[in-house]
Formats: C-alpha cells, structure tokens, sequence
C-alpha cells in the first residue's frame, strides 16, 4: 500500500481556488487601475505593478492604466532650475512647466512603464489625453481662502471620449494614459497663442481625476487608486485603523475633514460609482502584488467605495 505523498505545492493550489469567484466575477470586465506613489518610484513595486496589470489581463480582465507623475516632474524642473510652486495642493504650471509636465509624463514616466509591460508580451500601447480627443479639459483655478487664483495650465475635465481606449482593450491591449488633456477653447490652440511653445492647447489634469472620469466613461467595473497609505482611516491621527468598506453617501460626509493628499483621491472614487462604476478602491500601494490581493482574495486589502444602493460586500 502506498502512502500519500506530502505535496508542498498545495498550498498554491488553495490560493487558485480562492481567486475562482474572483476571476469568475471580474472576466471581461474593464478595470481603471490609477498609477502612483511610492509604486512609481521604487523599481521593485514598478515591477511587481506591472506582473500585477499583466496578470489581470491573462485572467480575462481589461486592465487600464492611467498616470501622473508628480515626483519625476518635480526633479526635472529642478534640474533645469525651474521652481516647482503649488497652490490649493496644485502645481502651478507655467507654459515653461507644461513643457517638461508632457515630456516627463508621456516621454519618460509613460515609456518606462509600457517597456516594464511589454516585458511579458506585446500588450501595453502608450498614448496621452491628447489623443484621439480621449480627454478634453478647461482652464482650472484654485480656490484659496475663498479668492479665484490663477495657477497656470492646469485643467478641469469637461469631456471624455473612450472610443481609442475601447477599441485598443477590444484588441487586447493595456493602454497606458499620461494624464494631459487638450483644451476645449479653440482660440487657445491657435497658431501664435500666448505661452511657451508646444504648451498652448494642452493642460496638466490630476491624475486621480482623470482615472475617475475615464473609469465612468468606459462603464468600468472597478476603479483603483493606489497610495502611500493603507486607506482610508477612520480616525486620523488618533487611529490607524482603515475603513474596509463605506457608501458613496457615507465618503461625501467625510470629505471635507481629509487630509488635502486624500482628497482629489476620495472625490475621484465618489465621482465614479455615482457614475456607472460598481467599485472604487484606494489601495497601499507600497505592498507588492497589492492589486491581486485586492481583487483575488475574500480578505482584499484597502478602502472599497460603493453605490448607496449597494447593500452586499464585493471584494
């Protein structure tokens, strides 16, 4: 009679057959992951980021990635001894800054990440709100103490049009979005506008905002922010416990006692799931694999925002 033989690999068996109802769920759905933080800078996790984005689209999901980058902005114009000034918790862009924020975001930040993807096959395609009109923006101003204050080429979103985006996820790809848009006043982009070369026309937009819109626009079924926290806490600074789990209704209340990092973040996952998104998470993304984890285990790690009609919890 033989004896059954001890199998170490079962462990990773059980982990397969936990992400079953996960993978189940989310095939073919369209998820807005939102790039930034410490995962954008730390080779390890830009690494481990993309395994994750790669992984979600061999498991039948259509992952979309959208990008700011707020560090590698901040030392190029440093190098080129242009001052970085922020306003109401917004960079001041100059037609000068509008310059470097496009060939940092769509020559640098952009490049690096689709060459990380396309690592493990010919998926990721580059492209910035720019193109094919997928992002269309407006003059934004901050608000400073009650007073209008203008701070550059800074722009609000006005209109989304996913058509490229669709039609690159029904090829099979990973597009990968620089967070530029183009202006929707012509006479802006006129030929002899005010402003540094090659910055008329086009505005800097916060990333988070945008993966918000681009989410709502696609009809996503989850968007997720990563972070440099583990979500959002209940009660900071008094407690680092993280709320798992709370309604669009609930998050509206605690907007206005965040911190002003979590702000544009929090008001991106609201704006989605009361339009058409059926999750928003923020998640730390200073832990590697922290996406799968999210998506493909009972226990997900992070904040979920949902509709306020939503009365079951969905990992």
């Amino acid at each position: 009679m033989t004896t059954t033989r001890k199998h170490t690999a079962l462990p990773k068996a059980r982990t397969l057959i936990e992400a079953l109802p996960w993978l189940t769920r989310h095939h073919g759905k369209t998820v807005v992951i939102k790039f930034g933080g410490n995962a954008m800078v730390d080779e390890e996790l830009k690494r481990a980021f993309a395994q994750d984005v790669v992984f979600l689209r061999h498991a039948g999901l259509r992952p979309v990635v959208v990008h700011g980058g707020g560090p590698q902005i901040s030392a190029h114009l440093d190098l080129l001894g242009l001052s970085s000034e922020f306003k109401g918790g917004l960079r001041v862009t100059t037609p000068e800054a509008m310059n470097v924020v496009r060939m940092v975001l769509a020559g640098q930040v952009q490049r690096e990440l689709v060459g990380l993807l396309n690592e493990h096959g010919p998926l990721a395609v580059g492209m910035t709100g720019e193109d094919a009109h997928l992002m269309t923006a407006t003059k934004h101003y901050a608000d400073i103490d009650g007073e209008r204050v203008d701070i550059g080429r800074v722009g609000e979103i006005t209109d989304i049009d996913p058509g490229a985006v669709q039609a690159l996820l029904d090829d099979g790809r990973i597009p990968v979005i620089s967070s530029i848009a183009r202006s929707n006043d012509e006479e802006d982009v006129q030929p002899g506008a005010s402003g540094a070369s090659g910055a008329s026309g086009v505005f800097n937009v916060n990333a988070d905002t945008a993966a918000a819109a681009l989410a709502a626009a696609l009809g996503a079924e989850t968007l997720m922010v990563l972070t440099d926290v583990e979500g959002l806490y209940e009660d900071w600074p008094n407690s680092d416990e993280v709320i798992s789990r709370l309604t669009a209704g609930e998050l509206e209340k605690l907007l206005p006692d965040l911190a002003s990092g979590m702000v544009p973040k929090m008001q991106g996952c609201l704006y989605a799931v009361r339009n058409g998104v059926r999750t928003a998470r923020v998640i730390d993304g200073r832990v590697q694999h922290s996406i799968l984890l999210e998506i493909f285990t009972d226990e997900g790690i992070g904040t979920m925002v949902v509709p306020d009609a939503e009365t079951e919890g969905e990992s």
